[in-house]
């Protein structure tokens, strides 16, 4: 993706804006699917972990955004020990075979219970996150080399599942879903300072900064995910091997991951696919921490470039997140694909949302108050795109900036096209 010269107007990322996209969110997780009688999944379900871990840390996010505490928070963890099996972690034992997505699932059970530890300086959520550790992660040191490179990877859905076992691995359509744990555990690592975690991480970052990831077509979240851990790993440490990685991963991404609307493809090389909101959250974090890091201006750039266009479209009028297209060379068309991906995107909204808060000052949008054609066919203002809406009749409406489907009814969202790159 290119990186324009600097242009006049600087716009500030809108309290008002970021107010709204709060509450519809906050009021989202409001809903019965988050609440107590129903946030936990079943002991067999496809993902142990992931659910749950999201959605605590979702309410953790929010009560750090506005004070205000999900009703569900509070009796979620009451309930947990009841939920957990013997081992200490969510799901069936493991033995044998490596489960990927229960592993995945865990980083984010990880990552709920450590923002709630650091919050709350309760002693029982850090206590949870260690018997997790110890039960399920450490028990996966020195397998990670295995992981499985050669592998049908032209399935798969919005949310992953499972397609059978290979060298030891029960491996999903999510793929590399199992390094998503670098960000779990990094977490952490960073409020225990426990040296075989470190060791474990230090293996799992090895091997999956070796692996291919566009012959792999991995999943962009996971491999965005793992880089954010990996740059935790660099803030608490400084060892410059871990920025290194993560930077890589980062060059990549926007190489060949990030779409023309700064969206990401769900998987890499795969534009049979769709967008996905908890990446475009991943792409908004790892681009602020690396300003943040080394103060390169393109970094802070392109933050503000994916929250002002690449969120434009994601968070729905429901408060939730859903899948959008992929916008290319060959499909300049931005619609909806799946209205909401509550099971996963509506809760990793929060966390986007809460980095956007806290580094507001950074998001700013440059513009010089006329769109102008890039490299790519786009037209920019700046840092902001423009396209056209296709009206029902085909024919093309004015040049205006990509529409907020947050401030949008649905009734037009549903059947809304923008044509985003132009041969005019």
């Amino acid at each position: 993706m290119d990186q324009q010269s600097k242009v006049g107007c600087r716009t500030e990322l809108s309290h008002e804006e970021l107010r709204e996209r709060i509450e519809r969110n906050q009021g989202r997780l409001l809903d019965a699917y988050y609440q107590i009688d129903e946030v936990y999944q079943p002991y067999d379900a496809k993902w142990p972990g992931d659910k749950e871990g999201r959605a605590l840390l979702a309410f953790v996010n929010h009560a750090n955004m506005t004070g205000f505490e999900n009703p569900c928070m509070k009796p979620f963890l009451e309930k947990y020990p009841q939920m957990v099996n013997e081992k200490g972690y969510l799901g069936p034992i493991a033995e044998g075979d490596l489960f990927e997505q229960q592993l995945s699932g865990h980083s984010w059970m990880l990552r709920g219970l450590c923002a709630h530890h650091e919050r709350y300086h309760d002693e029982e959520s850090l206590a949870y996150a260690k018997e997790i550790v110890r039960g399920l992660f450490l028990p996966t040191r020195g397998k990670y080399a295995t992981y499985p490179v050669q592998r049908d990877n032209s399935t798969g859905g919005v949310s992953g599942s499972s397609v059978g076992i290979l060298n030891g691995w029960k491996i999903s359509t999510d793929i590399g879903c199992a390094f998503m744990s670098i960000d779990g555990l990094s977490h952490y690592y960073v409020l225990t300072k426990e040296n075989e975690v470190k060791d474990l991480l230090d293996e799992m970052i090895e091997v999956y900064s070796s692996i291919d990831k566009e012959k792999l077509k991995a999943q962009t979240h996971c491999t965005l995910t793992a880089a954010r851990g990996m740059l935790r790993m660099y803030g608490c440490l400084g060892e410059t091997d871990y920025l290194n990685k993560a930077t890589d991963i980062y060059a990549l991404y926007i190489k060949s991951g990030m779409t023309l609307t700064y969206q990401n493809y769900n998987w890499w090389g795969r534009p049979d696919s769709w967008t996905e909101p908890c990446a475009i959250v991943d792409s908004l974090i790892l681009s602020g921490e690396l300003y943040r890091i080394t103060g390169e201006e393109s970094y802070r750039r392109m933050a503000a470039r994916i929250f002002h266009n690449g969120l434009a479209s994601a968070q729905r009028a429901n408060g939730g997140a859903g899948t959008d297209s992929l916008v290319t060379f060959s499909q300049p068309f931005l619609y909806q694909r799946k209205f909401e991906a509550y099971f996963c995107c509506t809760m990793r909204l929060a966390e986007g949302l809460q980095y956007a808060l806290k580094h507001r000052e950074m998001l700013y949008a440059e513009t010089g108050g006329t769109p102008i054609k890039d490299a790519y066919g786009r037209f920019l203002d700046g840092d902001i795109l423009y396209a056209r809406e296709i009206r029902e009749n085909g024919s093309e409406g004015e040049l205006l900036p990509l529409i907020k489907y947050f401030r949008t009814d649905t009734s037009v969202t549903d059947t809304l096209r923008q044509r985003i790159v132009f041969q005019e």
